[in-house]
């Protein structure tokens, strides 16, 4: 009974998340982010932080607490370090109104930082935790700064914009007139709907604060991201040629699971927080974390000859050993999306063909068109098939475009291939492998995907659930006059025992 009077929990250990979007960040994972940087610079009565995207204030309050032990023989009287903190070394941009409020409470004990209540007396209610009313820029029916749907986020005044300050700006710069930023640190928002529209997915935002905080050109900059950008995700091509080419990376800490993180928040791809250093170049300290472990590896972001990161350390040797001999790419043989063609748009809605039935009738063509096979087989006129005509009487290997799976490896990681007959086609929750004379072929192709060997080359470049071409790109192209075996290819490609080890332990057989 005394326990539970005792029982005195941090309240922001037990927010809840405003959404999957904006994520708040627990603060022990805001402390071992802190840990990334010079203890040093808690030392200093001169040291500038700044979270830009503030939600519950948990950065500025967990580096006060440092600062107040920090400077203790600094400025000795409580009271004035305190003051001196507030004052001249924290500063926050709010997402929000109501994240401004909980932030000043957070970091000043009150969310007016004008009250008797307040921790450090400001003449202005908002302290240095600000929230401004930002309206999006449209420009041809989308914000020009976060390229959000004016259609979607167009709103009346009493709805949340969600037009972020700090990245509704050319120049970040205008915010803090002659004020330099030693320490730039925040969890911004992930992403952005884009319900209603033509795109299928939300648009990611993450990285226009990643981007904006170069700009300010702070001495460290710290971000907490979906880790998606590290070899993939919509529209950020070009954010992660920058980044994985920029060696100012010092330490990256990669979570395969968000959980890990953020319990009870799953995110697809998993999570990363990195150290951007102003005056370091060179090699990256990369820790690679999966259930609960992790590993540590001194390297480049982009190994020689790659154009994407990898995510698993002990993955890079067995990487480079399959493609010491330069070879074929396996997506090659891949299709796009959609090979066939069958799917258009009416109205901005995305709509397969206009005639599909259960049987066949004159002039239709088998269509594998969703599901596991089960309850797949359709038909459908061969007049629709617009791509890719040139393989419809083709013996071909079909598999899914898409496969997920949750909780602790093995894993498949992809979806079972299957032989499609002569005479087939698909939509687009297929993509088709190859083109192949006969039926023996085609099972020596499927025999190498069922690999384990395969499917963890897969696995280095598939970080979501999609599986389109890109995701086989590093797998070599083999010989597919004879079916291919588990210990052919480790054989192969000379791989040592602790490496067959490590990819058995990451895959599962595929019965």
């Amino acid at each position: 009974m005394n326990n539970r009077l005792n029982y005195n929990p941090d309240v922001l250990s037990c927010l809840a998340n405003l959404s999957n979007d904006e994520v708040l960040t627990p603060p022990q994972l805001a402390n071992q982010v802190l840990d990334l940087l010079p203890q040093e610079l808690f030392c200093s009565p001169d040291t500038k932080f700044l979270d830009p995207c503030t939600k519950s204030g948990v950065f500025l309050r967990e580096i006060a607490k440092r600062l107040i032990v920090g400077l203790a023989d600094v400025i000795p009287d409580l009271q004035e370090r305190i003051d001196h903190i507030m004052h001249h070394q924290l500063y926050g941009i709010a997402i929000t109104r109501l994240t401004s409020m909980m932030s000043r409470r957070s970091l000043y004990c009150s969310k007016n930082a004008s009250s008797k209540y307040s921790l450090s007396h400001f003449d202005d209610p908002d302290g240095n935790i600000r929230y401004t009313d930002i309206k999006h820029t449209w420009v041809q029916g989308k914000c020009q700064y976060c390229s959000v749907s004016q259609e979607i986020y167009d709103r009346d005044n009493h709805l949340e914009s969600h037009a972020y300050e700090f990245i509704h700006t050319e120049d970040p710069n205008t915010l803090y007139k002659d004020m330099t930023f030693d320490v730039i640190i925040s969890n911004p928002p992930y992403q952005m709907s884009t319900a209603g529209s033509v795109e299928s997915q939300a648009i990611p935002i993450y990285h226009k604060f990643v981007e904006q905080s170069i700009k300010l050109s702070p001495r460290f900059l710290c971000m907490i991201t979906p880790a998606r950008w590290l070899n993939g995700g919509f529209g950020l091509d070009n954010f992660r040629n920058k980044m994985l080419s920029d060696e100012r990376i010092s330490i990256i800490h990669d979570f395969m699971d968000s959980q890990e993180c953020f319990p009870g928040v799953d995110i697809s791809g998993g999570v990363c927080y990195f150290l951007w250093s102003k005056d370091y170049h060179g090699d990256c300290l990369v820790y690679t974390h999966r259930n609960g472990n992790y590993n540590i590896a001194k390297r480049p972001l982009l190994e020689k000859g790659l154009n994407t990161f990898i995510r698993e350390n002990d993955a890079v040797s067995i990487l480079k050993k399959a493609w010491k001999d330069k070879t074929e790419s396996f997506d090659t043989i891949v299709s796009p999306r959609d090979p066939f063609g069958l799917n258009y748009f009416e109205n901005g809605k995305e709509i397969m063909f206009k005639r599909i039935e259960d049987n066949p009738f004159t002039n239709s063509i088998k269509i594998y068109y969703y599901g596991w096979l089960k309850d797949g087989l359709k038909y459908a006129d061969r007049k629709y098939v617009t791509t890719y005509n040139h393989i419809v009487d083709k013996y071909k290997v079909m598999i899914s475009k898409a496969y997920g799976e949750r909780g602790a490896y093995p894993y498949f990681i992809i979806g079972k291939p299957f032989i499609a007959e002569p005479g087939t086609c698909c939509n687009m929750t297929y993509l088709v492998i190859g083109e192949y004379e006969d039926k023996r072929t085609a099972a020596n192709v499927v025999s190498y995907m069922r690999t384990k060997f395969f499917r963890f080359l897969v696995s280095i470049m598939k970080n979501t659930q999609n599986a389109y071409k890109k995701v086989y790109s590093l797998v070599p192209l083999q010989d597919f006059s004879k079916p291919w075996t588990d210990e052919e290819l480790y054989k192969k490609y000379n791989l040592t025992d602790d490496e067959i080890a490590f990819i058995e332990s990451m895959i599962r057989p595929m019965e």
